[in-house]
């Protein structure tokens, strides 16, 4: 897991297949909370990208996924949005991830 630096994301979602992105923003404080949780599901699935953008300092990256109430998860796959949710529930995160990465 890693959290960008740039306004890219349109970029890492084109060059990896599997990408899950969680949208926060510092004076979120259920960003704080899903924060490690989200950290954890990184750890076990290898096989995606996971990345953490402030959706305060990057709005060309809030864009591809209409975000409008954080924190709000968002998955893609081969350069398309699959699916998002906004919630501050492990299982809801986890079945987010479990449907871009199972397959």
């Amino acid at each position: 897991m890693r959290e960008l630096t740039n306004d890219n994301l349109a970029e890492e979602v084109s060059q990896n297949d599997t990408v899950v992105v969680q949208y926060m923003a510092g004076w979120c404080g259920n960003c704080r909370v899903m924060k490690p949780k989200f950290k954890k599901l990184a750890a076990e699935n290898q096989n995606a990208t996971f990345l953490l953008v402030d959706a305060e300092k990057f709005p060309e990256s809030r864009k591809l996924a209409k975000v409008d109430n954080l924190p709000t998860f968002a998955t893609f796959r081969n350069g398309e949005l699959v699916n998002q949710v906004q919630t501050n529930k492990f299982e809801l995160l986890k079945d987010l991830v479990n449907e871009v990465t199972s397959n």
